[in-house]
């Protein structure tokens, strides 16, 4: 099946995601969120961006390491929605590691500069010992 402009770009999105939190580098993954980027986990209010940003800040020396295969990406003018299955481990300096996986759906909005960005995050993912 023939892969879209716009299907490309947001598989781009998420594969930059991946490899900047694999890097710790928190400046990329913001630029990749609208400015009222809404992320809902389970047990927690919905936050936004600046909420995000805070805890990611807390997370300096964590490991990140993680794969991260869309499981279905639908473009509707511009919205766009992609279901993923992520499976990922935290590694703090101590050496203490924390396994999450499971699913995630992602809204995702086509800006005025024309780049595709996270509007909306529903993270199911779930600690896996």
């Amino acid at each position: 099946m023939l892969m879209t402009e716009d299907e490309r770009a947001i598989r781009q999105l998420v594969d930059t995601w991946m490899a900047a939190s694999k890097e710790g580098d928190l400046e990329t993954v913001l630029s990749l969120m609208t400015k009222d980027a809404i992320f809902m986990v389970p047990g927690q209010e919905p936050f936004g961006k600046q909420v995000f940003a805070e805890a990611s800040k807390g997370m300096i020396g964590v490991q990140m390491e993680g794969t991260c295969e869309i499981v279905e990406l639908q473009v509707l003018g511009e919205w766009a929605f992609i279901r993923n299955r992520i499976d990922m481990t935290a590694t703090s300096p101590n050496g203490e590691s924390i396994r999450r996986s499971g699913y995630t759906l992602t809204l995702l909005r086509k800006e005025a500069d024309g780049r595709w960005r996270l509007a909306r995050d529903a993270n199911l993912l779930t600690r896996r010992d």
